[in-house]
């Protein structure tokens, strides 16, 4: 039997996944083909109707819009993905009584890993940038952090209730305030995470640039495509560490390759390295 596994989302055909986990996977010696989906909302039920009645899934990688809505359909939901109520990974498990699809977060990993490995550790005065479900995410980043309390700055702040539910859930006291406002609260921050659309801070990256100070934190930005983006280049002139949003889907995906893979240990170096090999990131020692 085929062993099958997909990344999820809409539009998606930008999508590294696929060359990470076919890197991984090669390594690994383990036959896992590794496909773009490109699915909407309103599809995705019957997406997942059809992959549950295929044998061989071994697991989904999900991202926008659909990490919500997954939550909705699998069987369970665990870890911080059960806190935050939203869902990047899929595994589809064996029972007795048949296959059951589990839902996990691996984007909190992802962005703990990315931001550490850029030299920040307990952020003082951390800004997210974006509401959605990403930002969810790292609300809970930024608490595992040691953060006690975080700004966010949306464009809509209506639609904040994910990350309102994420800092009650882990208790990080929150100031949500409209982007508009951003600029000089996120060019004093020490780690900012942007979890914004491409091309969605570049308005704010024009603002920071035009204060003409020094952004001394470390910006991850979530979109890695185009890239540098105009907020990475505008935090690079005043002085500020970046991190690609690359880093962050390596680290994700690392822990996706192990789920899906059924490894019982850590994904071990040389894999991480082929998988940097992939997408263009210098080889790190883990």
């Amino acid at each position: 039997m085929s062993l099958r596994a997909a990344v999820l989302g809409h539009p998606i055909s930008h999508s590294k996944s696929p060359a990470l986990h076919h890197a991984a996977y090669s390594r690994l010696g383990i036959g896992i083909s590794y496909t773009a989906i490109d699915v909407t909302e309103q599809l995705l039920p019957s997406l997942m109707r059809q992959l549950r009645s295929q044998p061989g899934w071994r697991g989904l990688s999900v991202t926008m819009p659909l990490k919500t809505a997954m939550v909705g359909e699998v069987d369970e939901v665990r870890g911080v993905a059960r806190t935050l109520g939203v869902v990047n990974t899929v595994c589809f498990e064996e029972h007795a009584d048949g296959s059951r699809a589990v839902g996990f977060n691996t984007d909190v990993t992802g962005i703990v890993n990315a931001v550490r490995h850029a030299g920040a550790r307990t952020p003082s005065a951390p800004v997210i940038l974006g509401g959605g479900g990403t930002a969810a995410a790292a609300v809970a980043a930024l608490s595992e952090l040691g953060a006690g309390s975080a700004r966010i700055f949306v464009r809509d702040p209506a639609r904040t209730a994910e990350v309102r539910a994420a800092g009650e859930s882990l208790g990080l006291s929150l100031a949500i305030r409209p982007l508009t406002e951003a600029a000089k609260a996120t060019a004093a921050a020490d780690v900012v995470i942007s979890t914004l659309p491409p091309r969605a801070a570049d308005g704010l990256a024009s603002e920071i640039a035009a204060l003409k100070t020094s952004t001394p934190g470390v910006l991850l930005d979530v979109a890695y495509d185009p890239w540098p983006s105009l907020i990475a280049s505008v935090w690079e002139t005043g002085g500020g560490a970046v991190v690609p949003g690359l880093e962050m889907l390596l680290y994700q995906a690392v822990e996706q390759v192990r789920l899906f893979s059924r490894l019982e240990e850590e994904v071990n170096a040389s894999v991480i390295d082929v998988m940097c090999d992939a997408v263009g990131l210098p080889r790190r020692a883990l």
